[in-house]
């Protein structure tokens, strides 16, 4: 259920309605917007009538939740989830954030040479991966808890915030004083175990849609991390398998305003490993932003024909440059902008 206060309910008002749904057996999630506080309760209580609510003092609506999300769902935040770090960088609002560099850590000079290079190019976020979920147990596996110590060093050596993929649950707090933003890649979109875990600490998340993958199931996989208590929560367009084998997946642009309508958190898109080739990325890049992404995850390397993973669908330097160059003129065509 969904309750909406009215924009001049008094905290006194606003308590007296949480008691109430905590009597009736739900588990009461609070958001705050500009003008107006929102209150989901969720769980599953025995039978109560809506129409009580609607009456209360200080409450301007309240409704059923039909959706099998409640959390997620834009009714929870009408005006959309807006994600500030602490330099000041913001997911979600009117700027196009960029996330880029290399898939994996693989040396002090290249991850350096990389966050300078995406530094450069006008990015927000160094992206690498210090664990490797890899298909072949003989493929490079990352570098662990060097390469986070890497990240963080190249990180504040440039101004850039660090984003990193989470395998396991014993990987979370290891990770939480070197990383600002923990990634869910496709493969832990349904390790619910792992998801649950990712809501009970207050750092963001950026969860991946997995291989297969429905947008409801995508969303079901966000409630998990938003129960928990952790409402900085970004979602990504990475690409679905198909019946299509030209591209590394099928990047599926169609599911960034879809997400945008159904839900309130910011949605990014993954072209890199949407399709797999380097000279596919920028076209989609752009794509994604003109569908309404909020951002852009992409692959870097200083050198990606010597790459220890993903080098086919990593651009390079200049690539990168020219791509964020054709988005700063694309933005303001959708209202965005970016740095």
């Amino acid at each position: 259920m969904i309750v909406a206060m009215q924009d001049k309910a008094t905290e006194e008002h606003i308590q007296h309605v949480i008691e109430r749904m905590v009597e009736l057996g739900f588990n009461v999630h609070r958001t705050t917007g500009a003008t107006q506080t929102i209150l989901a309760g969720v769980g599953t209580p025995g039978h109560f009538d809506v129409a009580e609510f609607k009456v209360l003092s200080g409450v301007y609506d309240a409704y059923r939740i039909s959706s099998p999300y409640k959390l997620a769902g834009r009714s929870f935040r009408p005006e959309g989830t807006t994600i500030t770090f602490p330099n000041g960088v913001v997911v979600g609002g009117e700027q196009i954030t960029i996330m880029a560099g290399p898939c994996s850590v693989e040396s002090r000079e290249q991850i350096l040479l990389s966050a300078k290079q995406v530094k450069a190019a006008g990015a927000q976020f160094l992206r690498g991966g210090a664990f490797k979920p890899r298909s072949s147990p003989y493929s490079f596996q990352g570098m662990g808890l060097e390469g986070l110590k890497l990240l963080r060093e190249v990180g504040d050596e440039t101004g850039l915030l660090v984003i990193t993929e989470v395998m396991e649950i014993s990987q979370i707090e290891l990770m939480l004083p070197y990383i600002d933003c923990f990634q869910v890649g496709a493969r832990n979109m349904q390790n619910f175990n792992l998801l649950r875990e990712l809501g009970h600490v207050r750092k963001p998340v950026l969860m991946k849609r997995g291989i297969s993958a429905t947008i409801e199931e995508v969303l079901l996989s966000a409630e998990y991390i938003l129960s928990g208590g952790n409402y900085d929560l970004i979602l990504c367009e990475r690409g679905i398998r198909t019946y299509e084998t030209y591209t590394r997946n099928t990047m599926d642009i169609s599911a960034i305003p879809v997400l945008k309508k159904l839900t309130h958190l910011p949605v990014m898109g993954d072209p890199s490993h949407g399709v797999g080739i380097r000279d596919l990325v920028p076209p989609m890049a752009l794509a994604s932003v003109a569908a309404g992404a909020d951002g852009l995850l992409m692959e870097m390397h200083p050198n990606p024909d010597k790459a220890m993973s993903d080098g086919a669908q990593s651009l390079y330097p200049e690539q990168l440059e020219k791509l964020i160059a054709k988005l700063r003129l694309l933005a303001p065509v959708v209202g965005r902008s970016v740095a």
